[in-house]
């Protein structure tokens, strides 16, 4: 592997349990924002020294701009802020990438594994592709997929890892908490850092292409409001339909219009 994208996200960062410590305008938000930037370095650093050449980190939570980029490798490139086109994300990622982490994943919306568990925003109560609850990490993944790139490593929450490998068992995963109730029950910060260096030096010199997940042939997107009047604007993006008070759904045979619906109407 020589080239690597590391998409990083915060509320699957190591202790993390409240809103505000995500929130970059509060002053708590500073320690769980250097965690997200030691993390991020611990796969960074191991990716390195196994051999990538080029490294990619997609800062993706809220303004896109909590990773510190001093505290980074000096190979590493880094896209902050947001560049508004479907991939959200999973921005900067194209065929040319060896392999994706996810860093800092959390549960889906609907789902219990993280008192800070949602999708992409707070507007929607859950997402579901082909009748299952959907997480950011599920879209992502399909991305990935889409260009052809395996996902290698995700870390963050531990139900977010295990359906990390429920879409292909390969993936190597690092689960740093376990959402109880409104509680969060982590591991020490330091030892999720050493646990992301071992996972990516196992990753190292495997056969990637059996963690490379393949997408369905066919897709039913469904999204469920928190407000009745989102569900209503949105089905009339081209091919929606509302199909209760609160959702609205599209199906597609090709996943670049998944995201352009996700785009326009989540």
């Amino acid at each position: 592997m020589k080239k690597l994208f590391i998409s990083a996200d915060i509320e699957g960062i190591t202790g993390i349990t409240n809103w505000n410590e995500a929130d970059i305008e509060k002053s708590f938000s500073k320690y769980f924002t250097e965690q997200m930037t030691k993390e991020v370095n611990a796969a960074c650093e191991a990716a390195l020294a196994a051999g990538v050449e080029d490294i990619l980190v997609k800062d993706a939570h809220s303004t896109a701009r909590n990773l510190d980029p001093s505290k980074l490798p000096e190979q590493v490139r880094i896209l902050r802020g947001w560049t508004n086109d479907p991939f959200s994300m999973m921005a900067g990622l194209d065929e040319s990438f060896d392999g994706v982490f996810l860093i800092g994943y959390h549960s889906a919306g609907g789902k219990n594994g993280n008192p800070l568990a949602h999708t992409m925003n707070m507007r929607n109560e859950h997402v579901k592709i082909n009748g299952e609850i959907a997480s950011e990490l599920t879209i992502n993944t399909y991305i990935a997929a889409y260009k052809g790139v395996p996902v290698l490593l995700a870390t963050g929450d531990k139900m977010i890892c295990e359906d990390a490998q429920k879409l292909n068992p390969n993936i190597k995963t690092v689960p740093v908490s376990e959402g109880i109730g409104n509680a969060s029950l982590s591991i020490h910060p330091d030892l999720a850092l050493k646990k992301i260096k071992e996972q990516v030096e196992a990753v190292a010199g495997d056969d990637l292409s059996k963690y490379l997940v393949k997408l369905p042939e066919s897709f039913r997107v469904e999204i469920a409001f928190r407000e009745h009047y989102h569900a209503y604007s949105g089905s009339f993006y081209p091919g929606a339909k509302q199909t209760g008070h609160k959702t609205v759904e599209f199906e597609t045979n090709d996943y670049m219009e998944v995201l352009r619906f996700l785009f326009f109407v989540l």
